[in-house]
């Protein structure tokens, strides 16, 4: 997707009088975008599932003129049956993936994770990945840390978005390893509940 593309894909969902959901590709991934009261959320899921772990790419954009809170806690997976999936708190996460996954588990996860999100590098976030990754690795040499660090950065972690700014990062949901497959993901933000349907990955 060309950066035309992805800006007109933006400003349309900003400008759609119901809402509706935005689908487009960047990347190889597939991304939905709905923006409500000037925020704009956007996923995609990524291909790599880690240990027990189904994760999405989210990034977020506070284009209102008032700011807005968004925590991990806020994104929930339903699953056709009305069974709800809540993510896993980022520190939990980092502190697994330190203590039991593999070196190729980690450079699995970074490798997916940076190809989408430089193919949304547009987006110019602020205060998102490559900020922490940057400020993270500044001065570390040992390669465990920044094994630890890198994982750390991926994970979206709570932030309060003032207008223009935006973030992006990786929820995860442990799902036994499977991909999430059919449902909706619910995002409660802005006032508003943001609603995305959702399909498996297409082999």
């Amino acid at each position: 997707m060309t950066r035309r593309s992805l800006l007109l894909a933006l400003w349309a969902s900003r400008r759609a009088a119901t809402s509706q959901v935005i689908d487009f590709e960047s990347g190889g991934l597939k991304y939905k975008t709905l923006t409500r009261n000037g925020l704009t959320i956007m996923y995609a899921h990524l291909p790599a599932q880690v240990r027990e772990y189904s994760i999405i790419q989210v990034a977020v954009s506070n284009g209102s003129s008032v700011p807005w809170v968004v925590r991990t806690e806020d994104f929930v997976f339903e699953k056709p049956d009305g069974t709800r999936i809540k993510p896993s708190r980022p520190r939990s996460v980092v502190n697994e993936l330190v203590e039991k996954a593999g070196k190729s588990d980690v450079i699995k996860l970074v490798a997916t994770y940076e190809i989408g999100l430089y193919g949304l590098s547009r987006l110019q976030s602020t205060n998102g990945y490559e900020i922490r990754r940057q400020n993270a690795f500044a001065e570390l040499t040992s390669a465990k840390l920044k094994a630890a660090a890198a994982a750390s950065a991926i994970a979206f972690v709570d932030v309060k978005l003032k207008p223009g700014e935006s973030t992006d990062g990786a929820i995860f949901f442990a799902n036994q390893g499977k991909p999430l497959g059919y449902g909706k993901l619910l995002v409660r933000a802005a006032g508003e509940l943001f609603e995305f349907p959702s399909e498996p990955i297409a082999p």
